[in-house]
């Protein structure tokens, strides 16, 4: 799938730095940009070069906003054509889906996101999602003013407290649920280690942000002729797994390293039809692929999946072709629709001849509302 990726805001930015840098010269990744009102955080990236970074909002001194959605807004409604048109060189057209990155509770990112959103929608026939950082308690705390009512220096005009970055958060999901064919929130605290801090953990966060999006959308674009996939994963799957109402979806991801095939052909087990199957002891190949799957659906998702249930569902399973046990991932797939209790599994492969490892994609969509996300909602309750 051709996938255009833009990152909004400092967050944003920086997990469409790490993509870049980490699938920069992957076949998914159409195109990559990141835009945002704070210079110095826009200079800051490593892997996007300059022609993909761009400063919009003269208003705004090229300084930040400092978590003022409602300018945020303003600088969005104001701006979203202009950033339309910065993507152009970028031919995309050409896309097959977009990506919004950003990070929920802060300004300029979470209050032009709705407004790019709808631009994307208008001119082009694909799916816009959103991938949305949620502020940590941490975060919230530390942050108490409530553009709304007042300012950091009267805050007599407070009435109740409400932590900023949450009421963000919470007014950027509802606005981006109307925009967007899905949101995928990512639960930043429940990825913390125990005593880390956000900052300690943002590169490895961003790591992890990157590589579900890799995972999700990336899977079966490989440049190998040889390895084309049995049950094709293309964007109308995608689009046909998550639906087109802003529905909160999660993505959960694993991978199991297996050694590669000592002699014959790559394309064994019967999956690619191959009168030569390399040799891999097939418990060996059921036994990696039943793993993953079970770790991909009931280890860490971006975001919490209560009782793991869903309406609908999307399996990926990928890696050397001759671990591929067709029998295996059929049962994988009849085992994932009674964990979720979705009517019907969307399902794909991924071959990678060049693989190291076995890995499962269990997108979930239709989930019921986590708790994290239901928390930030109430601070606008």
């Amino acid at each position: 799938m051709r996938l255009h990726v833009i990152g909004l805001g400092g967050a944003g930015g920086r997990i469409a730095d790490r993509l870049a840098a980490d699938h920069g010269d992957d076949r998914f990744l159409h195109g990559c940009n990141a835009f945002d009102t704070d210079a110095a955080a826009l200079d800051a990236l490593r892997s996007l070069d300059e022609s993909r970074r761009y400063r919009f909002g003269d208003a705004a001194d090229g300084s930040g906003l400092d978590g003022d959605l409602h300018a945020g807004r303003r600088l969005g409604d104001a701006h979203a054509s202009e950033l339309g048109r910065v993507m152009d060189d970028e031919n995309p057209s050409a896309a097959e889906a977009f990506v919004i990155v950003v990070g929920l509770g802060g300004g300029a990112g979470a209050g032009a996101a709705p407004a790019l959103a709808e631009e994307l929608s208008r001119f082009y026939d694909v799916s816009v999602y959103a991938v949305g950082a949620l502020p940590t308690p941490a975060e919230s705390a530390a942050s108490e003013v409530d553009p709304v009512r007042g300012s950091a220096t009267e805050p007599a005009e407070r009435e109740p407290r409400r932590p900023l970055a949450e009421k963000n958060a919470a007014r950027t999901l509802d606005a981006l649920s109307d925009r967007c064919a899905a949101v995928f929130p990512f639960d930043n605290d429940a990825w913390l280690r125990p005593g880390e801090t956000l900052v300690d953990a943002r590169d490895r966060l961003n790591g992890v942000v990157a590589d579900r999006i890799a995972a999700l959308f990336g899977a079966g674009e490989s440049s190998d002729r040889e390895s084309t996939p049995q049950q094709v994963l293309d964007a109308s799957d995608v689009a046909r797994a998550v639906g087109d109402d802003g529905e909160i979806a999660a993505v959960g991801h694993a991978t199991q390293a297996v050694e590669p095939p000592e002699s014959g052909s790559r394309f064994g087990l019967g999956l690619f039809g191959s009168d030569e199957p390399a040799e891999v002891d097939t418990g060996e190949a059921v036994s990696a692929i039943e793993t993953t799957i079970r770790k991909a659906a009931r280890g860490k998702s971006t975001v919490e999946v209560p009782d793991g249930r869903a309406d609908r569902t999307l399996l990926v399973v990928g890696g050397p072709p001759a671990w591929l046990n067709r029998q295996a991932i059929a049962d994988g797939r009849r085992w994932l629709a009674e964990e979720t209790g979705s009517d019907a599994i969307l399902s794909g492969d991924a071959p990678e001849p060049d693989g190291e490892g076995v890995f499962a994609v269990v997108l979930r969509s239709g989930i019921d509302e986590p708790a994290r996300v239901r928390e930030i909602r109430e601070s606008i309750a």
